[in-house]
């Protein structure tokens, strides 16, 4: 049962399912298991950027496209659900109206990137999207009349899914019983059914055709596939769970701004998290997305203890100072990358196959 819901996809590391059931578990619990609002902050992060991660890995890993256009998707239907909240009021429909309307505009902008750029060689593409990007960016600080400009948008979700609405009034575990709680699991459920979707994707003929054209696009062409086809469609379908993402944040912010969705900033952290958890595998992007984003909420917390802890060593006080987060980050990135070539998922896999032959 539990494979034909991976699609067959299984972790085939012990270590590594150890490690997926690990952040499942916590995320599934993470209200009552974390309670405090910085802690569920941090776990519905987790839960959209999961999916955001695997949309882009869908590009880059399965089909070595390097895009700098993702965050635009994200910003389409990020302000698709705004908007759409703003002019019809706080109701589920305006949501469902809100992701529909982004996901077709994210779907035809990535269609007509994909039929116009995808011909040219890879780096013409990346420069393309980057461009396109950030013209789509400076359109929405401009248009202030419909979009907020530079201050975005504020507005009303549903009642059920605000801290107002309460389910009871007994705690449960300690956790208050609310519409915050409701729209936590709104955006779980959600991201988990995308993240499943992907990874149905990836793994049937068509993930197959996608692989074949990122080891060797010619030869998927010699034998008859249209690789700028295929290309495209992974374009679009990328783009349209991207926007879909958007809208989770968009939901779970109640409010949406170009620093949210549109920098280039995001789109960094993207790549990141793609590389740390590994190229070509959607749980890649679960890992990636976990350790990145646990690293940037806490790094500082937790380098403010160690130089508190160690004030009468003043040069591991100094190093460890919470000013320099940035710097421990960038350093544990570039280990990572040294010790993890591949990624965590790829160093796992690859763990788990030589203790399976004995090596």
């Amino acid at each position: 049962m539990l494979t034909r819901l991976l699609s067959g996809d299984t972790p085939r590391s012990r270590l590594l399912s150890a490690v997926l059931l690990v952040i499942f578990v916590s995320l599934l619990f993470a209200p009552f298991l974390f309670p405090g609002t910085r802690s569920l902050e941090t776990a519905a992060y987790i839960c959209i950027f999961i999916v955001l991660v695997a949309s882009y890995d869908l590009l880059l890993g399965y089909t070595g496209i390097v895009s700098f256009a993702h965050t635009m998707f994200f910003g389409i239907g990020a302000y698709g659900a705004a908007l759409s909240l703003s002019a019809f009021g706080p109701t589920f429909l305006a949501i469902l109206i809100g992701a529909v309307l982004g996901a077709l505009v994210a779907a035809v902008m990535a269609l007509a990137i994909g039929l116009f750029s995808l011909r040219v060689k890879a780096i013409f593409f990346a420069m393309v999207t980057l461009a396109v990007a950030s013209a789509f960016a400076v359109l929405v600080s401009q248009l202030s009349g419909l979009t907020g400009g530079e201050d975005g948008l504020n507005y009303r979700i549903p009642r059920v899914l605000t801290p107002a609405f309460k389910l009871a009034d007994e705690k449960l575990f300690g956790v208050r019983l609310n519409g915050k709680l409701l729209a936590y699991y709104f955006v779980f459920f959600v991201s988990l059914a995308l993240f499943l979707i992907l990874l149905r994707f990836v793994n049937s003929p068509f993930g197959r055709v996608l692989q074949a054209v990122r080891e060797n696009a010619f030869r998927a062409e010699a034998i008859g596939y249209r690789v700028v086809n295929y290309r495209t469609l992974a374009t679009v379908l990328s783009a349209v769970v991207a926007s879909l993402a958007g809208v989770l944040l968009a939901v779970w912010l109640r409010y949406t701004g170009p620093a949210t969705t549109l920098s280039l900033e995001i789109m960094i952290d993207i790549l990141l998290m793609v590389v740390i958890g590994g190229l070509g595998t959607m749980y890649g992007a679960v890992i990636g997305a976990t350790v990145f984003i646990l690293a940037r909420n806490y790094l500082q917390v937790w380098m403010a203890d160690v130089s508190e802890a160690t004030e009468a060593v003043p040069l591991i006080s100094a190093l460890a100072s919470p000013d320099r987060w940035l710097l421990w980050l960038g350093l544990l990135f570039v280990l990572s990358v040294y010790f993890f070539p591949t990624g965590i998922v790829g160093r796992l896999r690859e763990g788990g196959r030589l203790r399976g032959t004995g090596r």
